[in-house]
């Protein structure tokens, strides 16, 4: 059966080649470098580790010694038995007669610490781009529910992301229950975010006035599609909505997007492939607050990966 010549041909996609492949293969290496997680900075405030009470009492940790531990928990994907045994391991190797956390300080410390997440500092305003994920708590994996279907005990947290599109670092993150919808965690990322905005790009998720609203707030521009449904409403706060909705009824649809740069909003897409690619997509603490703490620590190590380098692109012509 021949081809219609009236038929569209789609154009093949565009392929891209790795420039610094000896520069991004030397940070893939140094990912496991445990001297990048447990540095020397680390171990000054380790030794302020003080025994408290009468003698025998159990040592006070600084919460950066804490929060080392759990990334390297999180990084290396161990338990927090295991955890306190490689940290033990590492203080002989080093030859450091310091205390070492057990496993029930870990569990009990962990909702208390407060996690930054590091990023680079710009002068220019930010693309944020925005998403949000699943992960799960417990639950069976693809398999067996391809195969006898999922259980009532499968239960999963939701996870809000805001990613600079061009350093692919994660500047904001919120963990809610699975009922979380954008429009409400919006707001909280934006909050988070101290830097100057110049656009916010999210999926139809985003298409409501709260959303709106905030990024007004903040001075930047909106970049969401609307539905496909979608009327002019001409009130006020929906300026920016109805500016994207003239726009896609002048040129298109796929053109709008090209033009506003709403396809770099994928890259969230891609964070988020990446952090469960590193971390797993389970989480591993039982209660909402730890595994709060938790995310933000993957976000943490994330972005420190990130720092070592990431591999930058051409097109193929």
């Amino acid at each position: 059966m021949g081809v219609s010549p009236t038929m569209k041909k789609h154009p093949s996609p565009t392929r891209y080649k790795v420039t610094n492949w000896s520069d991004y293969n030397r940070a893939l290496i140094n990912r496991g470098n445990l001297m990048l997680w447990v540095s020397e900075d680390v171990i000054e405030v380790w030794v302020q580790a003080k025994q408290t009470g009468r003698k025998g009492h159990p040592f006070t940790y600084n919460d950066t010694a804490i929060e080392c531990m759990l990334i390297l928990k999180n990084v290396f994907r161990l338990a927090l038995r295991q955890t306190q045994g490689i940290m033990s391991s590492l203080m002989s190797l080093i030859g450091i007669e310091l205390p070492v956390p057990n496993y029930t300080t870990l569990c009990r410390r962990t909702p208390g610490i407060t996690v930054t997440l590091p990023r680079a500092r710009k002068k220019e305003g930010i693309h944020l781009v925005v998403d949000a994920t699943g992960l799960k708590v417990y639950g069976e994996g693809e398999w067996k529910v391809r195969k006898h279907g999922k259980s009532k005990r499968r239960t999963w947290r939701k996870v809000h992301l805001g990613f600079d599109e061009e350093t692919g670092e994660v500047m904001a993150c919120v963990l809610t229950e699975k009922e979380g919808h954008e429009k409400n965690m919006l707001p909280t990322l934006l909050d988070e975010v101290s830097e100057t905005i110049d656009q916010v790009s999210g999926d139809g998720g985003y298409d409501f006035k709260t959303c709106y609203d905030v990024i007004a707030g903040r001075d930047a521009k909106a970049v969401i599609p609307p539905r496909k449904s979608a009327i002019f409403h001409n009130n006020g706060f929906m300026d920016a909505r109805d500016d994207n909705l003239r726009r896609i009824k002048e040129i298109g649809r796929e053109a709008w997007k090209r033009e506003s740069g709403y396809h770099r909003r994928s890259l969230s897409e891609t964070g988020i492939y990446r952090l469960k690619r590193i971390f797993g997509g389970a989480l591993s603490s039982n209660k909402l607050d730890s595994q709060n703490i938790e995310v933000r620590l993957r976000c943490k190590a994330m972005n420190l990966m990130t720092g070592l380098g990431m591999p930058k692109t051409c097109p193929v012509a």
